[in-house]
């Protein structure tokens, strides 16, 4: 994929998932605090297992499920 072709894709995952406004926030923010993201997906996840990982995700989707 061409580096057009991936941005598209991301930002239309963005929306579909932020909506607009929070798809342009999110952006603000890595503009405003570039990050290596890598780096910090290591530290997140360094303290966590799979299966709290899994709750928490199984969680979430709940809420999402029940707040939509």
């Amino acid at each position: 994929m061409t580096d057009t072709e991936i941005k598209k894709i991301a930002f239309q995952i963005l929306n579909e998932k932020l909506g607009e406004l929070d798809t342009e926030r999110f952006v603000a923010l890595l503009l405003r605090e570039p990050a290596n993201y890598t780096a910090w997906q290591s530290k997140f996840f360094e303290d966590k297992d799979v299966k709290s990982l899994s709750q928490e995700a199984m969680k979430m989707r709940e809420y999402k499920k029940n707040n939509a």
